[in-house]
């Protein structure tokens, strides 16, 4: 394959271990987000719908991703990334399991629910960066951006499917049912992980011996402009742009003054687009740059700040289709450009950094869209992260790679298992053609 190809959705797919992997991916998905929505009606029904107990379980189940996320991609770079996710999908598969049996029995209470939700955040604070970091190990170098944005396509798939699902579900048979459910589905996660067996694109079965240190993976970020750029974008995207299920919800009650209902058309118009985003950017023949996260990300946030100027309801959920499309294709694009650029001895460290800085400035970002909702009002939430979004592209473009890079050429999987072998790249350094 020519340097600066790109694999096709066809000829990624026809890559067995990776379309074992993503079948499994995808129906673990769609019982992940049946339990997520279950969950929350089962403590809505313990605690007489109390908003604040929801809001801690979820926080008791992402709290875990600040604390141990960096550990978790030590982890996937010292021990091989599929005995790894076996023993995590094994015990997320337990968790739900256990809180089926709670719940079907009528022993569950609120406590149990707690602790279960930050036993499973602990084990996916482990899990990601390995999950993650293991697609480069399933396809070619060339299928690399391919494969993340199929990933991203199932995730969204499963967001859709997922809570509708358990809405019918929980109101036929209750919430008990679903949590088995999705213990279930993990099967399919562990079936998908047994059957690879065939050593993957250049020889990653050797893993190091000495320690996995964190500052080797922060080195390397900082000495390398392809992966400092989409990291520190992604980290001020995440924090003030990326909180549509808080801005969503805001505008549909404060604004247009509508009810649980509506904001359920709007959150499916975004999921939509992002779907429809990372579909696309499977299809794409283009290999990722850093010129395009850069555009696209101007582009994403222009369209956030229009969303805050929509007049009314029909033009907001319109509008929110084609956000939700350059939304996905920032995260996807920049996943893939981490991936690509990230010496293999280190990709699992350093995955854990850009999920760390994607999920970890929620907690930060989303009580000040509260706040400054409250203050001036919700559509200039949606303002204010757009313009924060679109000009932190520009200016973190101009001060680390001066004029809007090119993306060095994508190499073919034996040069990266050469790379992998060479020594660690000097400070200071910067690709020859970035």
């Amino acid at each position: 394959m020519n340097a600066g190809s790109r694999m096709s959705v066809t000829a990624v797919l026809t890559v067995p271990n990776f379309r074992r992997y993503l079948l499994g991916q995808l129906t673990s998905n769609i019982g992940t987000w049946m339990q997520r929505a279950a969950q929350d009606l089962l403590v809505l029904n313990l605690t007489g719908n109390s908003g604040s107990a929801v809001g801690l379980v979820t926080a008791l189940q992402f709290l875990p991703q600040t604390l141990f996320g960096l550990t978790g991609g030590a982890l996937a770079d010292r021990y091989p990334k599929r005995r790894l996710l076996l023993l995590t999908q094994t015990a997320m598969g337990a968790q739900s399991l256990l809180l089926g049996l709670l719940t079907i029995t009528g022993s569950i209470n609120l406590p149990s629910v707690y602790a279960l939700a930050f036993a499973l955040g602990t084990a996916t604070a482990v899990d990601g960066p390995a999950r993650n970091a293991y697609i480069s190990e399933l396809v070619a170098r060339e299928g690399v951006a391919t494969a993340v944005s199929l990933n991203s396509a199932q995730f969204n798939v499963a967001r859709i499917l997922g809570p509708a699902l358990a809405g019918l579900t929980v109101a036929a048979f209750g919430a008990g049912p679903v949590f088995l459910l999705n213990a279930a589905s993990y099967l399919a996660v562990l079936y998908g992980l047994i059957t690879i067996r065939t050593a993957p694109p250049g020889d990653h079965s050797r893993h190091p011996s000495g320690r996995t240190l964190l500052r080797d993976a922060f080195r390397d970020i900082a000495a390398t402009p392809e992966l400092f750029l989409p990291i520190c974008l992604i980290a001020v995207v995440g924090t003030f742009g990326l909180n549509f299920q808080v801005t969503i919800s805001l505008v549909a009650i404060k604004v247009f003054h509508s009810g649980a209902a509506a904001f359920g058309y709007l959150s499916a118009a975004y999921a939509v687009g992002s779907l429809i985003g990372a579909i696309h950017g499977a299809r794409s023949g283009k290999p990722p740059t850093t010129r395009r996260l850069i555009t696209t990300t101007v582009v994403f946030g222009v369209l956030e700040a229009a969303l805050g100027l929509m007049p009314g309801y029909g033009t907001f959920m319109v509008l929110l289709i084609p956000t939700g499309f350059a939304a996905v294709t920032v995260t996807t694009t920049a996943n893939a450009l981490t991936q690509l650029h990230a010496d293999p001895r280190l990709r699992g460290r350093v995955m854990s950094v850009y999920f760390l800085v994607l999920l970890g400035g929620t907690p930060v970002g989303a009580p000040l869209v509260g706040l400054v909702s409250d203050a001036v009002g919700a559509r200039f939430s949606l303002v204010l992260g757009g313009v924060i979004s679109a000009s932190s592209a520009l200016a973190l473009s101009a001060l680390i790679t001066g004029p809007v890079p090119r993306a060095a050429p994508i190499t073919s999987a034996a040069h990266e298992t050469d790379s992998s072998r060479a020594p660690a790249r000097p400070a200071g350094h910067r690709s020859a053609n970035p």
